[in-house]
């Protein structure tokens, strides 16, 4: 990545991909390098697919990279039963969870996938999960079928 960094400082261009998106956002943001830094923010919010949109939520999460977060959890709202199937959703953090399903604009014809979605998450890490369930009073039970 520090090649990509200094050829951006000699040249002036930047060539970003999507396999290396995250550690240049990382170098750049450990250089304090704000044009590269913006470049790649851009480059994730506006190439968020199904495929990669935990991961790149997660990253946008430790980061706090507000733009990839927004636009990470718009895809996410609407292809909610898509990423819940994936096995990155199994990956997220108990609070990245919360925010995901607390929200009331999901996408979902019933409640229940995000009840299915939940069983899922806790049942891919059981012994460490199954304490955490605390966050469900987010799904609706009173819409369950």
């Amino acid at each position: 990545m520090f090649e990509e960094i200094l050829s951006y400082i000699y040249s002036g261009t930047l060539h970003v991909s999507l396999d290396k998106v995250q550690p240049l956002y990382q170098a750049a943001d450990l250089l304090q390098l704000d044009y590269v830094r913006d470049t790649c923010s851009s480059y994730m919010a506006t190439n968020v697919e199904c495929s990669t949109c935990v991961d790149l939520y997660k990253f946008a999460d430790v980061f706090s990279v507000d733009v990839v977060q927004k636009a990470c959890m718009q895809l996410i709202h609407r292809n909610f039963s898509e990423v819940a199937s994936s096995e990155e959703f199994c990956s997220l953090s108990v609070n990245q969870l919360t925010e995901i399903i607390s929200q009331d604009w999901l996408d979902i014809k019933e409640e229940t996938t995000v009840w299915e979605a939940v069983v899922s998450w806790v049942q891919h890490s059981r012994e460490d999960r199954w304490m955490s369930v605390f966050f469900c009073w987010t799904v609706h039970f009173g819409v369950l079928t």
